[in-house]
This record gives structure tokens, C-alpha cells and sequence, in this order.
């Protein structure tokens, strides 16, 4: 900060003791064009008309060498005018010189207060800046829950404070959801393992016979395959998250009807109706992607419902994507907590084809990358309703 100190300084500086060069010799021009005219009125209404007699002499000031000392070089019997030029031009050239001691011994003192006045107000201006940079400094994982909060009057630097401390803000709910995250995703991992640890060692402990050797199989491969699972939603949340490498037309409504088909018979055995509803609807992204969003959200409306209950499929040409559903009723503060990674309305029971919990949060990974919006509530009566919304620059 100090060079920037410094800049400001010679900026002000220069620019004050400019101003006051300018002025000064602005002053003088004008004084100096104007000074005989008056003086020379002056010396003229105060001096007689007529002749000088010889006897008169011209009064010189008290610093004069003698008192009654005449007009240097001019006899006191010259005519009026010409003594009255000469005193004129006495009297302007002493004013001028005068003058111009004054305004030198003026100007400089002027610099050096310029320059003292701009290095204070340098100082001022950057205070905050010096704030902002010792906040950033004093900034790791452990403090940042600490602001600038910056009291100032409404300005640049006051919105640039602001703009910051809001830059904290999302970064320590970044951070925040991170070490959730990780800590979730370990928990996740976790679990598998301890669940083919045990297994192992005490299911087949001793001499399993054939039958319990097989149970045994059978309990690994469905682990491992949750397992499986689990990393293949990892893996694509972190695509997901990368932005698209490639941009397509997708028709929406007829990839929307392809998964309600694809997962009949599922809706089926659970007693669950599916009706779909569509207007034509291409948007520009990844097929692949959209397709693995749309069959997230049927699926999750499928598997997280009742018996007799409905899901509802919706794709309007306006460029909104919604699929809702009846079953148990979901309170509303929990829903925007429910697009986070491994966030569940229920506890985990590890029953067969439950989730890892990263359903919700693949679906807002993938609407980001597409530029979209998505949002969710909870519908009345029971079940939830998620909708995505396209903009219109990626619609075709």
C-alpha cells in the first residue's frame, strides 16, 4: 500500500501545486496589466495640474537615500506628464516585485501543505483497501466466518467490501459442504466395507456349509454392487460439476416418455400409477446427462412414494421440465437440504435398491451444467414436486 500511497501523493500533490501555479500566475498577468492603468489614475488625481515649479520636489518614500531627494535624472521644472509616467512606473515596478516575493514565498509554503494535505488524504482513501487486505491475510479454513464489515459512507470501496465479504460467505457455505461431503462420502464407503468385512469373518467362519457359503456370496455381490453404484454417482456428480464437453440437440418430452416407459414395470410393482405429459421440447446439451437427470427425478418419485400412490410427469414447450409425486409428507425446511450430496428424508436402512442419496444432488449438478434452474416443494398432502427450468438461449 505504501507505493500506492506514494502515487496517490505525487497525483494530488501535483495536481494542487499546479492549481496553485496556475492561479498565482494567473493572478499576477491579471494585477500586471491592470496595475499602471491604476496607479497611473491614482498619481494623477493626486498630483495639481500645471506646471512643477522649480522649487517643488517629488516626495520619495521614508526608505528613499535622502528625504527631499527629486525624481532620479528628471529636473523638477519637467512637465506634469512626464513626472507623472515616471512615478507610475516607479510605483508599478516596485508593486510587481513586490508581488511577486510574495506569491513565490506563498506558493512554496502552499506546495508543502499540498503535499503534506495529499499523503493524509492518501492515507484516508486506502484505509479501507488496508482492511480488506489484512482480513484477507488473517483468512484460512479455520476463521472464515469473519468479515470486514467495513464502516464507511456508501461508495467504491464500500461495495467492494460488501462484494467481498458476500465472496466469504459463499465460500465458507462451499467449504462447509466440502467437509460435509467428504465426511458423508467416507461414512458411504465406508459402510460397504464393514458390512463385507463382517461377512467375511463371520459368516464364514468355521466350516459354512454349501448353502450358507452361498447366502454369503450372494450378501457380497449386493454389497459390491452397492458399492459400485456408488462410486458411478460420484464419478458422474464430478462430471457433472466439470460443465459439458459437448452441446446437442436433446427432444426433452420424448426422452421424458422413454423413461416413464423404461420404468413401468418398477412403478408397477410398487402400485404406483405414472402418468406423463408432454409438449414439444429440445434443449442444447448432453443427451446422456439429461437423460440420467430426468430418470433420476422419475425414479426418486417412483421409489419414494406409496402404495396407490402417482407420479406425474410434465414437460411444457415453455421450457420446464416437472415431475412431482404423492407419498409421505416432506416438511419444507428440509427440501433444499434434500439437493445436497447423501441428504435423505429418512435415515439410511440399506434395504435393497435404496439410494446412496446423491439422486438429487446428480440432478442439480446436471441442470448447472446446462444452465438451467431447479427447484423443489413439498406438495400438498404428501410427496414432492421438482422442477427444472431451461432458459431460452439453450432451447432449440
Amino acid at each position: 500500500m505504501g507505493s500506492e500511497r506514494a502515487r496517490l501523493t505525487s497525483l494530488y500533490g501535483g495536481l494542487l501545486v499546479l492549481a496553485g501555479v496556475l492561479l498565482t500566475g494567473l493572478v499576477y498577468l491579471l494585477v500586471q496589466q491592470g496595475l499602471y492603468t491604476s496607479i497611473n489614475t491614482a498619481v494623477t488625481t493626486a498630483v495639481p495640474r500645471g506646471p512643477i515649479p522649480p522649487w517643488a520636489t517629488i516626495p520619495m518614500p521614508a526608505t528613499s537615500a535622502t528625504p527631499a531627494q527629486r525624481l532620479d535624472g528628471v529636473p523638477a521644472h519637467l512637465d506634469e506628464g512626464l513626472a507623472v509616467t515616471k512615478i507610475s512606473d516607479l510605483a508599478g515596478e516596485a508593486a510587481l516585485s513586490r508581488l511577486l516575493t510574495v506569491s513565490v514565498v506563498v506558493l512554496t509554503v502552499y506546495a508543502v501543505l499540498s503535499i503534506a494535505l495529499a499523503w493524509w488524504m492518501a492515507g484516508r482513501v486506502l484505509r479501507p483497501v488496508a482492511v480488506i487486505t489484512g482480513t484477507a491475510r488473517r483468512l484460512s479454513g479455520a476463521n472464515l466466518h469473519e468479515r470486514i464489515a467495513l464502516d464507511a459512507p456508501p461508495g467504491e470501496l464500500k461495495r467492494l467490501a460488501d462484494t467481498f465479504d458476500e465472496m466469504l460467505d459463499r465460500m465458507e457455505r462451499l467449504v462447509g459442504a466440502q467437509q460435509r461431503f467428504a465426511a458423508n462420502a467416507a461414512h458411504e464407503l465406508r459402510t460397504p466395507l464393514a458390512v463385507q468385512r463382517a461377512a467375511a469373518e463371520i459368516g464364514l467362519a468355521g466350516a459354512p456349509d454349501a448353502e450358507r457359503v452361498a447366502m454369503i456370496r450372494t450378501k457380497l455381490i449386493s454389497v459390491a454392487d452397492d458399492g459400485e453404484h456408488l462410486i458411478e454417482g460420484l464419478l458422474l456428480l464430478a462430471a457433472s460439476e466439470q460443465g459439458l464437453e459437448r452441446r446437442e440437440p436433446v427432444a426433452l418430452d420424448a426422452l421424458a416418455q422413454a423413461v416413464a416407459d423404461g420404468l413401468a414395470e418398477e412403478a408397477a410393482g410398487r402400485d404406483v400409477a405414472v402418468s406423463v405429459q408432454t409438449e414439444p421440447l429440445t434443449v442444447e446439451g448432453d443427451g446422456v446427462l439429461l437423460d440420467r437427470l430426468t430418470h433420476n427425478l422419475v425414479t426418486n418419485a417412483v421409489r419414494y412414494n406409496v402404495p396407490g400412490g402417482r407420479v406425474s410427469v410434465l414437460v411444457t414447450r415453455g421450457g420446464e421440465l416437472e415431475v412431482s409425486n404423492t407419498g409421505p409428507e416432506v416438511p419444507p425446511d428440509t427440501v433444499p437440504h434434500l439437493f445436497e450430496p447423501f441428504r435423505r428424508l429418512n435415515e439410511r436402512t440399506h434395504a435393497k435398491g435404496e439410494g446412496a442419496g446423491l439422486g438429487l444432488s446428480i440432478v442439480a449438478a446436471i441442470a448447472r451444467a446446462h444452465g438451467a434452474e431447479v427447484s423443489a416443494e413439498a406438495s400438498p398432502g404428501g410427496g414432492l414436486t421438482v422442477r427444472v427450468r431451461f432458459h431460452q438461449d439453450h432451447r432449440s
